[in-house]
């Protein structure tokens, strides 16, 4: 298996990227989200990659970075949905973005992506709910810190939901202590 690979970027065509290591030349299928980040032609370039073996081809996949791949490769876990389709996702939204809609289960953010229709939205949302709303939550920048997620919870246990908890502190100041973030984001939903 090919997990990351570093060489000459010698081709830039788009989703497409030719990488020369050492005299060898690989051709890799990245999302935009990668290929806006790619250095000049000619330029040494790393991307983490995934290698997808099939009966017709071996396909190679790169990414600007390892959380991307932990994406993709859940995405292609999902029934209906192929590497083509996991890379238009990561295309057409951030990682970030894609945790949020997870966790709001916000299907008409994924039906804007090229692809994605209603139904594959919807089972998106389903299958990844347990495994990446929550954990890229924290680290996509819906919950920043130990604080917010601490809030999150009490709001929760007090019977709000999650969308209504997120959308209570999305504005909260940096810094803010838990019981001071209670307080901010109880009266932000008493105003909605």
């Amino acid at each position: 298996m090919i997990g990351r690979i570093s060489g000459i970027l010698l081709e830039k065509n788009p989703p497409q990227l030719l990488v020369d290591c050492n005299g060898v030349g690989y051709e890799v299928d990245v999302p935009m989200s990668t290929y806006y980040n790619l250095p000049q032609l000619g330029e040494k370039v790393t991307l983490f990659t995934h290698q997808a073996i099939r009966e017709d081809a071996h396909l190679l996949f790169g990414f600007g970075n390892a959380a991307e791949r932990t994406v993709f490769r859940q995405l292609i876990k999902i029934t209906g949905v192929g590497a083509r389709t996991a890379l238009s996702i990561l295309s057409g939204m951030t990682i970030a973005d894609l945790a949020q809609a997870v966790t709001l289960q916000e299907a008409g953010r994924l039906v804007k992506v090229p692809g994605i229709g209603k139904k594959t939205a919807e089972r998106l949302l389903l299958e990844l709910k347990g495994r990446l709303g929550a954990d890229l939550g924290s680290a996509g920048g819906v919950v920043h810190n130990d604080a917010q997620s601490d809030i999150l919870n009490a709001l929760q246990a007090l019977g709000y939901s999650d969308k209504e908890a997120l959308a209570a502190i999305k504005n909260m100041p940096v810094g803010t202590t838990v019981s001071d973030g209670i307080k901010f984001a109880l009266k932000a939903l008493s105003k909605g």
